[in-house]
């Protein structure tokens, strides 16, 4: 599959401190991808070099099939093909939502600018705010008005930096599958940047998790969550805890909560103490089980409730409930596991 930007062992440093150390990625054509972590973890810096505005010490940066930059050769800004949203938007104050939009078609010929602008507005939903100015626009429509001037031009790429950061919470989630829906049906090649793990599953083909200026790994959403190859990733993304526990044989580790056994094999010697990570949807609430912990903390999600469980050891664990089961604090419910594979580290 073609790549419409690759990555090869970007590293950069500033004032002799590591930003940036051997980053490797690629994103197909049309693909939507996500760089996830931490503030200060460097995925801005990298959008950055992506975008032109940042000069890399090692390695390349591929746009299209041409070398943008390597540390010999910086192809600007303005000759890379790419739209970028920036976190505040930056839309300009004086001009409407319109003239924003077609602030870059200013070359193309009246007939063909107001084509692409009439695709714009209906395609994000502008049409009641056309004329109207960014301060009378709430963040929402904001966003989709830097999004809609981004994509103007067509650019080959578009860079997307913190977008949802200024929404209320409860808004973001529903906009970044908003957002996805439009890029697929542009068919344009996405990157952006984000500390929200649920904002990156909404909109994301991929996921690149970083912390400290690496890349700890590239993958779906789903074999992030499940399959995670190290410890920070597996507590930066989802919610869980991690117990102690001893490998009994390929398939099974013993733990304070019991044996864990899992269905999937795992290459960790026998004897050997671990970490073993335990997710909310492995514990589940069932009234026959013998197993009971104490509810400390509940939070409503909806459709279910998320319980902090104390068990008698003083360990507590985390469980995902159907709402309807709506116990008090401090009342003991039946607990029981189910684990389909484990995910496992070795104990600090």
């Amino acid at each position: 599959m073609n790549k419409a930007i690759e990555l090869k062992d970007i590293s950069l440093s500033i004032d002799g401190r590591p930003i940036l150390e051997d980053v490797s990625f690629g994103v197909p054509e049309a693909g939507i991808a996500c760089l996830l972590g931490p503030s200060g973890c460097g995925k801005t810096t990298l959008l950055r070099c992506i975008a032109g505005f940042e000069r890399q010490h090692k390695g390349e940066v591929w746009i299209k099939g041409v070398r943008a930059s390597n540390p010999a050769h910086h192809l600007p800004v303005e000759q890379r093909h790419i739209g970028m949203v920036f976190q505040d938007y930056a839309l300009f104050p004086h001009m409407s939502v319109k003239d924003n939009i077609v602030f870059g078609l200013k070359n193309q010929k009246p007939k063909m600018m107001r084509q692409r602008l009439d695709e714009l507005v209906e395609l994000l939903s502008l049409e009641k705010h056309i004329n109207k100015y960014p301060h009378s626009l709430s963040g929402g429509q904001q966003q989709r008005a830097a999004l809609a001037r981004a994509m103007a031009p067509r650019p080959g790429v578009l860079l997307l930096d913190e977008p949802f950061a200024s929404l209320d919470v409860e808004l973001r989630e529903q906009i970044a599958r908003e957002l996805r829906q439009i890029l697929k049906h542009d068919g344009i090649t996405t990157i952006m940047v984000s500390h929200n793990q649920l904002e990156a599953f909404a909109m994301a083909d991929v996921v690149g998790v970083m912390d400290e200026g690496q890349l700890l790994q590239w993958d779906t959403a789903f074999d992030l969550y499940h399959e995670p190859k190290s410890a920070m990733v597996a507590d930066f993304v989802g919610e869980g805890v991690f117990i102690s526990g001893e490998v009994i044989n390929d398939k099974e580790v013993k733990t304070e909560i019991g044996i864990i056994q899992s269905a999937v094999a795992h290459d960790t010697g026998i004897g050997n103490k671990v970490r073993v990570l335990i997710r909310p949807d492995d514990i589940l609430h069932d009234d026959d089980s013998s197993m009971t912990a104490r509810v400390t903390d509940k939070a409503f999600r909806g459709a279910e409730f998320l319980y902090t469980l104390e068990l008698e050891s003083g360990l507590r664990v985390l469980s995902l409930v159907p709402s309807h089961h709506d116990h008090p604090m401090n009342e003991p419910i039946g607990i029981r596991l189910e684990i389909d594979h484990l995910v496992i580290f070795p104990e600090k």
